[in-house]
């Protein structure tokens, strides 16, 4: 029998028992299904996606088909799309060469994709493939003759190091915006094109200007320039999406979907357009896997007046059972037809509410040239999303239990590892992130890492998002800081949480930076406040210490995090530019005051917050709020110079390193019990 014979028979054998279990499409739609789970994130359980082909449990004869296949086809995948030093000068040639061609003057890349998530597949992470530069915020511009990377503070040692600052000058997003580097660049005349649907509306407004500027116009592409240069882009993600029970969600659907559609209506809009796939997960009470570590299934949809909502996706994500869940006021569109959607809405004269900050260009652009009154107002997914209801704030709890456990667990195998070891520790920044991820997966309940562990010893602590990678990976020396910031995601709660251990014996110098970092953060967690407070208006409690001294970070000090969704969220948190949106009960932000010494160390303490009620004191005439503190984990008792804390910075960590023993101890082994009773001393002992 020929090899094309022997394959012939193979998928005729293959499309016996996918008819069998019930998939429609044959060998051929299963390849073609195939290049979407493949392009979508692994995960942690690598069968998940077998849902997809048919009710499980599926023939173990046909599992092993599918895995083999599947297996294939990931293998042609290069490990990284991510532009390298030997071809990034090919790649941004070939983007000003199609730009040429198509008349264009220079173009946007932004880290971005169609709903301006933090995280984005494979597919929409352009900026990284053409620039190398991996991390979750920035933008390119590229003009014919020269180019530019832009980002926050976050990210300006990384961008240094993954770029080529002959091709791309480093520039600070905030300190130089990109607006004025393009009204000083730009040559007059010359078309700056854009993908609309990669840039807000309001970003796209802020652009036009800055073109008009310099003497040039902004140009919307029907189509993205830089997708027809990158010839191996792989095709959106296809991965499961399930329902999201009640008895995690603490709300159904369908009450949801009755709330929101009576304020919209309220408010004279008829209908709201929706881009943001977590505020579809928490409306319609479902979860994804479409990019990495947040479980969202990337989609549009439209909710009406009378609650019905129009769903925008791939129906080849539906596991069995989410038909069900929807009920027959979700109608389920293919992702395509949201255009001639918009344009009916138009045509029909209706109100259409979408939110300028967040939703794409190409959506108001579509309502408003198909005559639909639009309503630029924000996402009203957003504010009750953050307001977690007793269920949701029940689920954190337990959620922060769990990890707390875990991440015990490590600092107590870390700390006997330092122990043990000479001046070669042995340890490197992969293994600890490793082995604390090891600990998270123990507890069986671990649906994903919430981001990837920034693991970073010595001066790679000093990266604030640092990512280690097999290049930048150094082991854990004596006598410097790690800096470890992790997270879980659980279907019951999500976790981020960073402390800093000392290696060794620490400087006099590292002591005092972390107990200066360590005061703000305990002034954050102590703080009583009226409503109606905004965290820009509490940012600087958690800065004082250090700005004592001359010192500061460059990063905001809190940001939201959601229930089984984006470990950050909005539209609250504590920075110094702020949002305006008042801190309200049932928020989730997070306390993470730092300190970062370039090439040496960096210091960061991280807990989970949720806002709570506090009252009215005796004489108070104001109703205050405060911060219940979901974190359990000890801090580094070697980095706290006590005499630098008062008397009340004193009993707080003495009374939360008591509620962590207490809660803890009982969970863990007998070993790390012994070692978090000693290292959960008061103070003063």
């Amino acid at each position: 029998m020929s090899d094309h014979e022997t394959r012939q028979e193979g998928e005729e054998s293959l499309d016996t028992d996918l008819k069998k279990v019930g998939f429609q499409g044959g060998s051929a739609g299963l390849r073609a299904l195939l290049e979407g789970v493949v392009a979508a994130p692994e995960g942690l359980d690598p069968d998940a996606w077998l849902a997809l082909v048919g009710d499980p449990p599926l023939p173990a004869d046909l599992k092993a088909k599918l895995r083999a296949l599947k297996a294939d086809m990931a293998s042609a995948l290069p490990p990284s799309f991510a532009a390298t030093p030997e071809n990034a000068a090919g790649r941004l040639a070939a983007l000003r060469a199609e730009l040429a061609r198509r008349g264009l003057g220079g173009f946007l890349i932004p880290r971005a994709d169609e709903h301006q998530g933090e995280y984005v597949a494979r597919r929409a992470d352009r900026l990284a493939w053409l620039t190398g530069f991996t991390g979750s915020a920035g933008l390119a511009v590229v003009l014919a003759d020269t180019a530019a990377v832009f980002v926050d503070g976050r990210y300006v040692l990384q961008v240094r190091n993954q770029t080529d600052g002959a091709l791309y000058q480093p520039q600070h997003l905030i300190e130089a915006p990109p607006q004025d580097w393009i009204a000083a660049k730009l040559p007059a005349g010359a078309r700056l094109g854009f993908d609309p649907w990669l840039h807000t509306d309001a970003q796209a407004a802020a652009l036009e200007k800055a073109a008009e500027k310099a003497g040039g116009e902004l140009t919307a592409c029907d189509d993205n320039p830089l997708d027809a240069v990158w010839a191996d882009q792989p095709p959106p993600p296809l991965a499961p999406v399930v329902p999201h029970p009640l008895e995690l969600a603490g709300e159904s659907a369908a009450d949801k979907r009755k709330a929101l559609a009576e304020a919209m209506s309220a408010k004279g809009a008829d209908a709201v357009v929706l881009s943001l796939p977590d505020s579809i997960a928490w409306l319609l009470n479902v979860r994804g896997a479409d990019v990495p570590h947040v479980p969202l299934a990337l989609s549009f949809a439209i909710l009406h007046g009378d609650g019905r909502v129009d769903w925008f996706i791939d129906r080849r994500k539906f596991t069995p059972g989410l038909a069900a869940h929807l009920g027959d006021q979700v109608a389920v569109h293919p992702p395509e037809a949201l255009g001639p959607v918009l344009d009916q809405m138009g045509g029909e004269g209706r109100a259409a509410q979408a939110d300028p900050a967040t939703a794409a260009a190409w959506i108001f652009e579509r309502l408003e040239s198909a005559g639909a009154e639009v309503i630029k107002a924000s996402d009203p997914c957003q504010l009750p999303k953050a307001k977690k209801n007793p269920v949701e704030l029940d689920g954190a709890r337990q959620a922060h239990r769990r990890d707390g456990v875990a991440l015990t667990r490590f600092l107590a195998w870390l700390s006997r590892k330092v122990g043990e070891a000479g001046d070669n520790i042995g340890i490197s920044e992969i293994e600890a992130a490793d082995r604390l991820a090891g600990f998270r997966a123990d507890s069986g309940e671990l649906r994903d890492l919430s981001f990837d562990t920034i693991s970073g010893s010595g001066p790679n602590g000093a990266i604030m998002h640092y990512r280690v990678d097999e290049k930048s990976n150094r082991r854990l020396g004596r006598g410097e800081l790690y800096l470890v910031d992790s997270g879980g995601q659980y279907a019951d709660g999500t976790t981020d949480v960073t402390r800093t251990l000392a290696i060794g014996t620490p400087t006099a110098e590292m002591r005092e930076r972390n107990t200066r970092v360590l005061k703000g953060h305990i002034a954050i967690a102590r703080a009583r406040f009226p409503r109606g407070t905004a965290g820009s208006q509490i940012d600087s409690l958690a800065r004082l210490a250090l700005w004592q001294v001359g010192l500061d970070y460059d990063h905001g000090t809190g940001h939201g995090v959601g229930s089984f969704l984006g470990v950050h969220e909005g539209p609250q948190r504590i920075s110094k530019a702020g949002s305006g949106t008042a801190l309200e009960p049932g928020m989730i932000v997070s306390n993470e005051p730092g300190y970062y010494k370039e090439g040496a160390y960096g210091i960061r303490i991280e807990n989970l917050v949720t806002v709570v009620e506090s009252g009215k004191q005796p004489g108070e005439e104001k109703d205050m709020l405060a911060f219940e503190t979901l974190t359990l984990a000890p801090f580094d008792r070697a980095l706290i110079d006590a005499a630098l804390l008062s008397g009340e910075e004193t009993a707080w960590v003495d009374a939360y390193h008591a509620r962590v023993r207490e809660t803890l101890s009982p969970l863990v082994d007998q070993e790390t019990a012994a070692w978090l009773a000693e290292v959960t001393r008061p103070l003063t002992a």
